[in-house]
């Protein structure tokens, strides 16, 4: 009979977690998606500067105009972040658990007092402390840059909907983390599980705002006669495009960086009233229209993390 482990089932977590990102931080294939996503995101900055310099004097939130202004032919700093975070995530996690089986390394590892818990936990946590780092380098890069050339420091509000911007940037990251490490446990090659991981980013980013209208069109379709079946479409449209996380994670950057947003679904004339038309919203006001976004990613991301949890446990593993 086998002799139980005694200790906690997270025994070793700190230490597979600063040894995941120790690993991570020291690889060639972070360093070359961070090198992508640094140059694109000081390209679309260094390109929104020159026309926020001719609006300064007419907005009262002109630093948080460094995230979400686009010149042609580059897009914002949020649309690059919002396409590339996910390749960083999916970097980090395609081969979390699979690697492991493939340099037969796991079952030595398990074989010190380390339960399967600790492992996988601590190579999530892992992935997650190095998309801290990485997030908060380009948020301060980003601030530094635009106190630099627009010569003006960010109020207390612009710098509270910034970190609720990086906070929310941070979940997003953790939803793909938790994606790449679910296919890692369920699928044996990291090439496979690499490819699986694309293959749900190309979906949800790409092809998912291009097919939640004909899926709303074909389940909900409009009476012509009725012009409140238009209205029904358009929330059962809403409703599908956010189970993307792209759709969720664009919301919820609208509502934080433009403080004149007042909803993110439809809003009727009547809803208005009493209502300063671009006016901003209060800061405490926009988390309270961001919660509900907010809280899908955070569920999406355990629900995921789930997954990969109870497919890791139900794993045989074998010397």
């Amino acid at each position: 009979m086998m002799s139980r482990r005694e200790g906690s089932p997270f025994t070793g977590l700190s230490t597979i977690a600063l040894k995941e990102a120790a690993d991570h931080m020291n690889s060639i294939r972070i360093h070359l998606v961070m090198v992508l996503v640094l140059l694109t995101a000081v390209g679309s900055v260094y390109a929104a500067i020159g026309q926020i310099k001719a609006t300064i004097g007419e907005d009262q939130f002109l630093f948080l105009r460094l995230f979400t202004t686009a010149q042609q032919p580059l897009p914002s700093f949020v649309f690059f972040l919002g396409f590339l975070v996910p390749l960083v995530a999916i970097a980090l996690g395609f081969d979390a658990i699979n690697g492991e089986y493939n340099r037969r390394t796991l079952s030595r590892i398990l074989s010190q007092p380390i339960y399967r818990d600790a492992l996988l936990t601590g190579k999530f946590l892992g992935g997650l402390l190095v998309i801290a780092i990485c997030l908060l380098a380009l948020w301060l890069l980003v601030t530094g840059l635009g106190m630099l050339l627009l010569g003006l420091p960010p109020s207390g509000e612009e710098i509270a909907r910034g970190l609720a911007f990086l906070f929310a940037s941070f979940v997003y990251a953790g939803v793909w983390l938790a994606v790449a490490m679910a296919f890692s446990t369920i699928v044996k090659s990291p090439a496979t599980s690499a490819l699986c991981a694309l293959t749900a980013w190309l979906l949800f980013t790409v092809f998912w705002p291009m097919l939640s209208p004909l899926i709303a069109g074909a389940v909900a379709p409009i009476d012509p006669l009725d012009p409140m079946t238009a209205v029904h479409q358009i929330d059962i449209q809403q409703a599908i495009a956010r189970i993307s996380p792209n759709t969720l994670y664009g919301e919820t950057t609208l509502a934080l960086l433009n403080p004149s947003t007042r909803s993110l679904g439809l809003l009727f004339t009547n809803q208005l009233s009493g209502a300063l038309m671009g006016a901003p919203l209060p800061f405490s006001l926009s988390v309270a229209l961001i919660w509900p976004q907010l809280a899908g990613m955070i569920a999406a991301l355990l629900v995921l993390f789930t997954i990969a949890y109870v497919s890791f446990q139900r794993q045989e593993i074998r010397a």
